[in-house]
């Protein structure tokens, strides 16, 4: 059994993402839109609408627990206008962050939400950021399959990292 990662040291940023953060277009920030990431997320999968979907509002409510409790986390993408474009949630265990959706509603928000928690993840000493699936983007960013035995050691490793 594999596990599909991004090491925080190891994201890779593009030249056209280097470029697109050089610009300032859009600024990040982390858990102020946590509720608005996740109905974006929702949203742009389809299954806000879908009786019984993963992402129905029984999860949300679920998730909008964890993160007043501190366990779960949003990447928001702002434009210049202060409108939320893309952004990013998953759960914050020890010093790792646990994936579940990610959203655009603008190109590369998501891949910057992506970048932001990477570069966050490595000032505070993150581990690793669990992707759950492989895709070409996440790939693309330097995303990679490591053993079940190794996951476990990183993810049962001591707590560093604080809070985002």
């Amino acid at each position: 059994m594999v596990r599909f990662v991004i090491f925080p040291e190891k994201i890779h940023v593009s030249h056209s993402m280097r470029t697109l953060i050089n610009h300032r277009t859009y600024h990040v920030s982390f858990n102020r839109a946590f509720n608005d990431v996740i109905r974006g997320c929702s949203e742009a999968d389809g299954s806000y609408q879908e009786r019984g979907a993963w992402l129905g509002e029984d999860m949300i409510n679920a998730y909008m627990r964890l993160h007043e409790q501190g366990y779960a986390a949003s990447v928001d993408v702002w434009d210049k206008e202060n409108h939320l474009v893309g952004g990013l949630y998953g759960v914050t265990l020890g010093s790792c962050f646990f994936g579940e959706s990610m959203f655009s509603l603008v190109p590369s928000t998501s891949k910057l939400a992506l970048i932001y928690l990477a570069h966050m993840m490595q000032d505070r000493g993150g581990k690793l950021i669990d992707c759950q699936f492989e895709t070409p983007h996440l790939k693309s960013m330097g995303g990679e399959h490591i053993s079940y035995d190794r996951y476990m050691e990183i993810i049962r490793a001591p707590r560093l990292l604080h809070s985002y």
